[in-house]
Protein backbone atom coordinates (compact mmCIF):
# COMPACT_ATOMS: atom_id res chain seq x y z
CA UNK A 1 0.00 0.00 0.00
CA UNK A 2 1.16 3.31 -0.65
CA UNK A 3 1.61 6.09 2.52
CA UNK A 4 1.30 5.78 5.75
CA UNK A 5 -2.03 3.74 5.79
CA UNK A 6 -0.33 0.77 5.88
CA UNK A 7 0.88 0.88 9.15
CA UNK A 8 -2.62 1.58 10.65
CA UNK A 9 -5.30 -0.32 9.00
CA UNK A 10 -5.94 -4.12 7.53
CA UNK A 11 -6.00 -3.73 3.55
CA UNK A 12 -7.72 -6.69 3.57
CA UNK A 13 -10.65 -6.20 5.95
CA UNK A 14 -10.20 -2.54 7.31
CA UNK A 15 -9.90 -3.16 10.54
CA UNK A 16 -7.49 -0.79 12.71
CA UNK A 17 -4.65 -2.40 14.30
CA UNK A 18 -4.47 -2.09 18.09
CA UNK A 19 -2.68 -3.67 20.93
CA UNK A 20 0.59 -5.99 20.42
CA UNK A 21 -0.06 -5.32 16.91
CA UNK A 22 -0.28 -1.62 16.76
CA UNK A 23 2.72 -1.58 18.68
CA UNK A 24 5.06 -4.00 16.85
CA UNK A 25 3.96 -2.06 13.81
CA UNK A 26 4.88 1.46 14.78
CA UNK A 27 8.22 0.07 15.68
CA UNK A 28 8.54 -1.21 12.36
CA UNK A 29 7.15 2.06 10.78
CA UNK A 30 10.09 4.04 13.20
CA UNK A 31 12.41 1.88 11.77
CA UNK A 32 11.66 1.53 7.95
CA UNK A 33 12.01 5.64 7.62
CA UNK A 34 14.37 6.08 10.34
CA UNK A 35 17.38 6.56 7.95
CA UNK A 36 15.73 8.82 5.52
CA UNK A 37 16.86 12.56 6.22
CA UNK A 38 15.69 14.43 9.69
CA UNK A 39 12.88 16.22 7.62
CA UNK A 40 11.54 13.90 5.16
CA UNK A 41 7.87 14.36 6.08
CA UNK A 42 7.60 10.10 6.09
CA UNK A 43 9.95 9.71 8.67
CA UNK A 44 8.64 12.44 11.09
CA UNK A 45 5.00 10.66 10.50
CA UNK A 46 6.58 7.87 11.25
CA UNK A 47 7.88 8.95 14.41
CA UNK A 48 4.44 10.33 15.40
CA UNK A 49 2.89 6.87 14.72
CA UNK A 50 5.54 5.01 17.09
CA UNK A 51 4.99 8.03 19.89
CA UNK A 52 0.77 6.95 19.62
CA UNK A 53 1.63 3.34 19.88
CA UNK A 54 3.41 3.38 22.64
CA UNK A 55 1.18 5.83 24.36
CA UNK A 56 -2.00 3.69 23.42
CA UNK A 57 -0.51 -0.07 24.16
CA UNK A 58 -0.73 1.87 28.42
CA UNK A 59 3.03 3.43 28.35
CA UNK A 60 2.62 7.20 28.32
CA UNK A 61 5.43 7.35 30.41
CA UNK A 62 7.95 5.82 27.11
CA UNK A 63 5.71 7.89 24.90
CA UNK A 64 6.43 11.25 26.07
CA UNK A 65 10.19 11.46 24.57
CA UNK A 66 8.86 10.19 21.93
CA UNK A 67 6.13 12.89 21.34
CA UNK A 68 8.61 15.44 22.46
CA UNK A 69 10.93 14.46 20.02
CA UNK A 70 8.29 14.65 17.19
CA UNK A 71 6.79 17.56 18.61
CA UNK A 72 10.96 19.53 18.02
CA UNK A 73 10.87 18.30 14.66
CA UNK A 74 7.64 19.96 13.72
CA UNK A 75 8.53 23.39 15.04
CA UNK A 76 12.07 22.82 13.59
CA UNK A 77 10.94 21.75 10.03
CA UNK A 78 7.41 22.74 9.80
CA UNK A 79 6.73 25.43 12.30
CA UNK A 80 3.81 26.84 9.79
CA UNK A 81 2.06 24.05 10.34
CA UNK A 82 0.43 25.38 13.31
CA UNK A 83 -2.18 22.31 13.09
CA UNK A 84 0.36 19.66 13.28
CA UNK A 85 2.14 21.82 15.60
CA UNK A 86 -1.26 21.93 18.43
CA UNK A 87 -1.87 18.36 17.77
CA UNK A 88 2.06 17.26 18.72
CA UNK A 89 1.64 19.61 21.46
Amino acid sequence: GKGMAKWHKCFDCGQVFHGPVELALGWACWKTYLGRPERDVYRAKALGALAAAIGEHGRPEEALPVFEAKLALNRRYWSHDEADILIAQ
